[in-house]
């Protein structure tokens, strides 16, 4: 009994594991794009952190710059000279030469900040084409071989056996690209090109909000229209994809996530779709322990999908994000001078209260994933 009972905290401590290792990783990766952009621009760069805090270990290089892993393992930051804190809020007191951040030409800050965010994206491009190279994609018609009652399906008169060739004219291949598709469509008509037993037929349809678990515990409304698609019935094996079609193929799956979240959030401020598929650390440890499980590659992949949300997130232009820099970055060079010190001052503390709104909305929406332990 006691036996049983140790695998919950088990999963628990493999499920933190994993997501520090996956952090750990996807912050190193943000950071480096940050501090090889800023060395290649000539600006100094004081310190490279994993973590925030006190300071575990490090060392310093012979440039001057201090690699160090601090105690709270939730981000990471690289301090360049002219920086007054992690946030790279520039030290107005200071007087910045030509080696610090604030004293930089503003291409060249510019370059920097947005290093980070492309770094992540350049990573889960990078993790999608080996995943394509080397281990394939699971062959899976875009058959339809069950039609729900009362679905949209249903009513557009789709039946088992139906094969989905396009989507508002976009080509179908597989399954997996009606569940893609179905990601991008609220309750909107869709044109579809079906062939049924060689022939082919329009067919518009109108899909559906339907709850179903999040998989963390809770509930969230979905589009669906109504079809299920049995793997069993495919060919078992995968196809993997030459290198140029593999870079392509990831290239549209990195975009896809960054089209589809930035959909999410939009109908979220327009009050059409709810906020509680925003998980924060605990709801993103129970993901990366489950990836883990099923195998390494399944765990890499998780990587690469983290990867990206982190690079949207900090496109955000919030400032203490790097999206806020850049903004300020576009100001300056609009109004010809920078951001008064004033300005960026009162902007930073209200993009803290934000991060902390959102970090309070986060933790309340991992609630469910606690008491689920």
């Amino acid at each position: 009994m006691q036996a049983a009972l140790s695998i919950p905290g088990v999963m628990v401590v493999f499920s933190i594991l994993a997501y520090l290792l996956a952090i750990l990783v996807i912050v190193f990766i943000h950071e480096m794009g940050h501090f090889l952009v800023g060395r290649w621009c000539g600006v100094r760069i004081e310190a490279f952190s994993l973590g925030f805090g006190k300071e575990i270990w490090g060392f310093n290089d012979k440039h001057g710059t201090r690699w160090k892993f601090c105690w709270i393992p939730m981000g990471g930051y690289v301090k360049f000279e002219g920086d007054a804190n992690a946030a790279s809020m520039p030290d107005f007191s200071a007087t910045h030469s030509p080696t610090s951040l604030p004293g930089a030409k503003l291409w060249k800050r510019f370059l920097i900040v947005a290093a980070g965010p492309v770094a992540n994206f350049l990573l889960a491009i990078a993790i999608f084409t080996s995943a394509y190279m080397f281990v394939g994609s699971p062959v899976n018609e875009p058959r339809v071989d069950d039609v729900l009652a009362g679905s949209a399906a249903e009513q557009a008169g789709l039946k088992a056996g139906d094969f989905i060739r396009s989507i508002d004219g976009a080509p179908i291949s597989s399954f997996g690209d009606i569940q893609d598709a179905m990601l991008l469509h609220g309750e909107e008509p869709i044109a579809l090109v079906i062939d049924r037993a060689g022939q082919m037929q329009d067919i518009t349809l109108t899909p559906k909000f339907a709850e179903v678990d999040d998989g963390f515990g809770g509930k969230v409304m979905k589009t669906q229209i109504g079809i299920k698609h049995d793997g069993k019935l495919d060919p078992q094996s995968n196809v993997k994809s030459g290198p140029v079609d593999a870079v392509a193929k990831a290239s549209h799956q990195t975009w896809l996530m960054v089209e589809t979240t930035l959909r999410y959030i939009g109908k979220v401020f327009q009050g059409t779709e709810s906020a509680n598929q925003l998980h924060g650390p605990v709801g993103v440890a129970k993901v990366a322990g489950e990836a883990a499980v099923q195998g390494p590659w399944t765990f890499i992949a998780f990587i690469g999908f983290i990867s990206v949300s982190i690079g949207l997130v900090n496109l955000f232009p919030i400032p203490i994000l790097d999206g806020g820099h850049l903004l300020f970055y576009i100001v300056e060079a609009v109004i010809g001078r920078p951001v008064s010190p004033a300005a960026q001052e009162w902007s930073f503390r209200i993009g803290l209260t934000a991060i902390l709104m959102l970090v309070v909305l986060v933790t309340v929406n991992d609630i469910p994933i606690l008491r689920g332990h």
